[in-house]
C-alpha cells in the first residue's frame, strides 16, 4: 500500500516538474504587457484584451493596479536620461493599469504588429494604438520589445506561481 502511494507522488511530482519545464521552454514565446492609464480610465481593458486574443496572443497572467511612484520610476529607468522620463513617470501613476503575460507564437513580434506605432498618427489602421490611443504619450499600451527585456519585465510584476496559462 505504501508503495502505490508513493508511486502516486512520483507521478505527481513528474508531472509537475514537466509542466515547469514546459513553461521554461515556453518563455521564448511570451512577452509582458502594460494596458496603460489612458485606457483603463476609457474602460477599454476588456476591448484591447480582445484584439490582443484575436490575433493569436493568450493572456496567461493579469493584475490591474495602481503603480506608486517608486515603481514606475525603477521599472522605467532604462529612461532615466531621457527628457520625457519624469513625464512618463507621472502619466504611469496616474491612474490604474493592468500588467499581463501574453504567449504565443512569436508572441514578442505579434504583439508590436496588433500594437502599432509608438504615435497613433503613424500607426496602420485596426491596430490598438491607431483606434485607442489619445498621443504619443498616453499610447494605451506597452509591450515588450524583445524575449530579453520580456523575461525582466515579467519578472518586475509577476512570480512564477503567478504565470498560469
Amino acid at each position: 500500500m505504501d508503495g502505490s502511494r508513493g508511486d502516486r507522488y512520483k507521478a505527481r511530482d513528474s508531472s509537475i516538474q514537466s509542466r515547469k519545464r514546459k513553461r521554461t521552454q515556453c518563455l521564448s514565446n511570451v512577452l509582458f504587457s502594460i494596458i496603460k492609464p489612458d485606457a483603463t480610465r476609457r474602460n477599454l481593458t476588456g476591448a484591447v484584451n480582445a484584439k490582443l486574443e484575436g490575433a493569436g496572443l493568450r493572456i496567461v497572467a493579469q493584475k490591474r493596479l495602481q503603480l506608486t511612484e517608486a515603481q514606475a520610476k525603477a521599472f522605467y529607468a532604462v529612461h532615466k536620461e531621457r527628457p520625457f522620463y519624469g513625464e512618463l513617470v507621472s502619466f504611469m501613476i496616474s491612474g490604474p493599469v493592468v500588467v499581463q503575460v501574453l504567449e504565443g507564437q512569436n508572441a514578442v513580434a505579434k504583439n508590436r504588429e496588433i500594437m502599432g506605432a509608438t504615435n497613433p498618427a503613424n500607426a496602420e489602421p485596426g491596430t490598438i494604438r491607431k483606434e485607442f490611443a489619445e498621443s504619443i504619450e498616453a499610447n494605451s499600451v506597452h509591450g515588450s520589445d524583445s524575449l530579453e527585456n520580456a523575461k525582466n519585465e515579467i519578472a518586475f510584476f509577476f512570480s512564477e506561481s503567478e504565470i498560469v496559462g
